[in-house]
């Protein structure tokens, strides 16, 4: 799982890093089986705690119809034809989940108020099975109670209180009374259930207020169309009483139908109402055109506007005739008055029965002309002179006076009768005019009464039909299936509870390994090393649970057979394989990136295993500025290479110690804590020393200080033969082992190898096994041996 995300992916020797390997997660996570014990069993219990104190949830499911026009009986859509047929099932959706209506039905129900029994760890909800029915009076519907109810006897009922400023209140009150406490007015019944096993058993009575028990049932409350296109829905309702959630499904259908019955009742009326007041108006209205075209066929003496025109135009056309008539008399009478009145024509005789003139006048001219002609025969006969003729002359004479008189008198009287014509023609043709202008207004008033009469008997007609609909008014919604009362639960699960406990036991902990796996940048594993630097990996050393009486924290034995001394003797084989151009390596200096990570303790342990070959161990302590070594072998104080470097007359011998418990080991102390170390390294007389040594001793174990602090490390690295850089499980950065690269390529320190400190015995980390290589582990009895003890469980 590891990943070395702080090189180029490419190992010092060329090869591509590799690849994650699961098998290797898999058995690093069974190698935490105390972890995943440990969070399976608290997860467990933990859930299994949550189960036993969850109520348990019942579903009540019904089915019912949303009524619609086709799916309603014709006989029931007859009177409803004017109506809007389409109905949204959706929106009657939304009215089903309306806060109004769930609270209707709430209220009419009781289920405001919870009646909880507890078994073990829970509440179970009673309902109508509660033995007691409890009412507090004075309490608003938003704010809630809580009390606790026991029954005592057959007339008494023990109530306790919880309150949150002082101590429980607790009051003995009767059954059937009104009892006033101090939380109010309280009366209990006793219910049908109310009888002697009920006796001690406590009734937790909890009333919330009304907004929230709305809210809780409408989250619980699911309405889902059956099809996309069908008007069934399925209504379910989860609870903790099966019993309420069915009556409650089947409340929440009754109120809302009666709802709905109450608005089409009401609209009904309001329609009716509204009916009745326009039936009025229009009926007013209608009256008063009604009048209006009474006063227009008065006015045209009973005759309608069209037959009055028709006579109004007769009556013109006549009048013209009429006139031209007169006109003609007049031209006629003009004629004989210019004959009477022409020069020359008093013995001639006038025209007669010509039409021109009236009767009378045409007597006189016929009298006239029968006088004219005598008077002619008589001045044939005789002379003008004649007495007889001159009497005719003067009756001539005075009758045609006469007849130009009565002309002029005819005259007159045309022009009188003509003015009268006229005048008539006038009338008419002005009574002609005004036909089209009556005809509209009639037109007008009878559109008028047409539109009134037609609005009159639609409403009429609809007064009738609201009337028939109010009497057929029927549901909104049908129920199809009743509300099932399941007795099985469908929430808690014990299986899916304690399930779901497991199952975060088990992903908890794997996330967390797997994430503190991946985000640990430290060195953990011989494979972190290997994948990152191509510098040659001569062992590791596991941490040991040996105890020891030595000062020294020699923890290798001769014929030990433990991990530990065995990894040192692989160490010590190892180091055999590091000569270089055929020379064996003599001194060996040891030396890290940063303190604390078991150079001393190396030091000791490496150099008492090489002991045991029979062979002569110089141990030098060249950490001129701590001395961890001289503390340890307890040589602090005592003479050693620090005064050696400074002091030429000072000798071998005189900084030589031999270990008192490990034959053929010497130390070689710091001596005194030297304030130039640089320098004292830096004389030739650690070149000499370290010649003698190498003559008087097989092995040279140099502890030194760690490279890159301090310059000392660099200035040491001329002695040594080979240099054990030491790497300590869980101290060193993975993002630093570049630089060791770095230092190993560019060859810094002379012939350098790595040693694996501190690694976890048994630790299943990826790449290697148990321990090592192979997963063996060393020696033949380790790995079956039990830690002992609750501490050890857990310690890694």
């Amino acid at each position: 799982m590891r990943i070395n995300q702080y090189n180029s992916g490419i190992a010092a020797d060329g090869k591509k890093e590799q690849s994650i390997n699961v098998l290797d997660i898999i058995k690093y996570l069974f190698f935490q089986w105390k972890w995943f014990t440990l969070s399976i069993l608290l997860f467990g219990a933990f859930y299994y705690y949550q189960y036993s104190k969850s109520p348990f949830i019942y579903r009540s499911i019904e089915t019912v119809m949303i009524k619609t026009p086709i799916n309603t009986p014709v006989t029931a859509r007859l009177t409803r034809t004017n109506a809007v047929t389409a109905v949204s099932v959706k929106s009657e959706i939304l009215q089903l989940r309306s806060k109004e209506l769930m609270q209707n039905t709430i209220e009419r129900i009781g289920a405001e108020t919870n009646y909880l029994q507890r078994v073990g760890l829970r509440y179970n909800e009673l309902y109508k099975a509660s033995p007691v029915n409890v009412m507090l009076a004075g309490k608003s519907e938003n704010i809630g109670y809580d009390i606790l109810v026991t029954p005592l006897d057959a007339d008494h009922v023990r109530v306790r209180k919880k309150n949150s400023e002082t101590e429980d209140e607790e009051v003995k009150v009767p059954l059937h009374k009104e009892t006033k406490t101090s939380f109010g007015l309280l009366t209990i019944k006793p219910t049908p259930f109310y009888n002697e096993t009920s006796y001690g058993r406590s009734i937790r009575v909890v009333k919330r207020p009304i907004s929230a028990v709305v809210s809780y049932f409408l989250s619980n409350l699911n309405i889902s169309q059956m099809d996309d296109d069908a008007s069934l829905l399925q209504i379910a309702l989860e609870d903790t009483n099966p019993q309420r959630a069915a009556a409650l499904i089947t409340e929440l259908i009754a109120v809302y139908n009666e709802i709905a019955l109450q608005d089409k009742n009401q609209i009904a009326v309001n329609t009716e109402e509204f009916i009745r007041d326009r039936l009025a108006i229009i009926e007013s209205e209608l009256g008063s055109v009604e009048s209006d075209i009474e006063r227009l066929r008065t006015a045209n003496q009973g005759v309608d506007v069209q037959t009055a025109g028709q006579m109004y135009l007769s009556d013109t056309r006549q009048f013209q005739s009429e006139r031209t008539k007169i006109e003609t008399d007049i031209n006629l009478a003009n004629m004989m008055r210019e004959y009477l009145t022409a020069s020359g024509g008093q013995y001639e005789l006038m025209p007669n029965n010509t039409g021109l003139v009236d009767g009378s006048v045409e007597s006189q001219i016929g009298e006239y002309n029968a006088m004219l002609l005598r008077r002619n025969r008589l001045v044939e006969g005789s002379s003008t002179a004649n007495p007889v003729v001159a009497d005719l002359d003067r009756n001539l004479a005075s009758m045609r006076d006469n007849i130009y008189e009565a002309v002029n008198n005819t005259l007159r009287g045309l022009d009188i009768k003509m003015n009268n014509v006229l005048k008539e023609e006038q009338s008419a043709r002005g009574k002609v005019m005004q036909v089209p202008r009556k005809q509209r207004m009639m037109l007008s008033v009878e559109r008028q009464q047409k539109v009134k009469e037609e609005l009159y008997l639609y409403l009429l007609n609809k007064r009738e039909e609201n009337a028939i609909n109010q009497a057929m008014t029927d549901e909104s919604i049908r129920i199809v299936d009743a509300a099932t009362r399941s007795t099985a639960s469908i929430y808690p699960s014990k299986f899916r509870k304690v399930g779901t406990g497991v199952a975060i036991g088990v992903v908890l902990p794997a996330v967390i390994l797997l994430l503190t796996l991946m985000l640990d940048t430290k060195v953990r594993s011989r494979r972190d090393i290997e994948e990152a630097v191509s510098v040659p990996f001569l062992g590791e050393i596991p941490l040991s649970d040996r105890k020891t009486n030595s000062k020294t924290n020699i923890l290798v034995s001769e014929t030990g057979r433990d991990p530990l001394t065995e990894t040192f003797r692989i160490l010590r084989t190892n180091i055999n394989f590091m000569s270089r151009d055929g020379k064996e390596v003599q001194v060996i200096t040891l030396t890290s990136f940063g303190i604390g990570v078991g150079k001393t303790f190396t030091s000791l342990n490496l150099a008492t295993t090489l002991s045991y070959l029979g062979k002569k161990v110089a141990v030098v302590d060249l950490d001129l500025r701590k001395g961890s070594l001289t503390s340890r072998v307890g040589l602090d104080g005592k003479k050693g290479v620090s005064h050696y470097l400074a002091n030429p007359t000072i000798q071998i011998k005189d900084i030589q110690h031999i270990s008192n418990e490990i034959p053929n080991l010497y130390f070689f102390p710091i001596g005194a804590i030297a304030p130039n170390p640089v320098e004292l390294l830096l004389n030739r007389r650690l070149d000499d020393l370290i010649q003698i040594l190498r003559d008087q001793y097989d092995y040279i174990i140099v502890d030194g200080v760690p490279i890159g602090i301090v310059a000392d490390a660099a200035v040491v690295d001329r002695i040594s033969d080979l240099t054990l850089f030491m790497i300590r499980v869980g101290k060193m950065d993975r993002r630093q082992l570049p630089d060791i690269e770095r230092i190993y390529r560019e060859k810094k320190i002379n012939n350098v190898a790595v040693v694996l400190n501190g690694l976890k015995l048994g630790s299943s980390r990826y790449g290697y096994g148990t321990y090592g290589y192979g997963g063996y582990g060393y020696g033949y009895g380790y790995g079956l041996q039990e830690k002992k003890g609750l501490a050890r469980l857990f310690k890694r």
